[in-house]
């Protein structure tokens, strides 16, 4: 799969919003269950908030602007084109994350549990 947009990428590491650092202090390191995630990753035309290869999942961490119409209407068609790539969205408000970190990690394995999709690493 071809990785586009890796200068925004790397900006974007740089720049991450309270909701991303604090998420992330759980998810790095193969910390939540020994999965590895990456952040801020490149598939097709899109920047995954966090992204686990060995099971094809992305967790979004979502502010305000996604509740908006035009943001619904873009993560649908989003959500549409990775899961034509086999790709699942777990999607999370910086709310839930800000609040309730233990549920949101609770679901991811949950998620990742039922999936048991499991690829080779990239």
């Amino acid at each position: 799969m071809k990785r586009d947009n890796i200068d925004k990428c790397r900006k974007l590491r740089k720049n991450k919003t309270d909701t991303e650092k604090k998420l992330w202090t759980i998810l790095r390191d193969r910390q939540l269950n020994g999965i590895k995630f990456r952040r801020q990753f490149s598939v097709d035309r899109y920047i995954l908030d966090f992204y686990s290869p060995e099971y094809k999942l992305c967790i979004e961490a979502d502010g305000g602007q996604h509740y908006k119409n035009n943001g619904r209407q873009r993560d649908e068609i989003r959500t549409q084109k990775l899961s034509q790539l086999g790709i699942q969205i777990l999607r999370f408000s910086d709310n839930e994350i800000l609040n309730n970190m233990e549920g949101a990690c609770e679901m991811i394995l949950k998620t990742m549990e039922k999936s048991k999709i499991k690829t080779p690493s990239t």
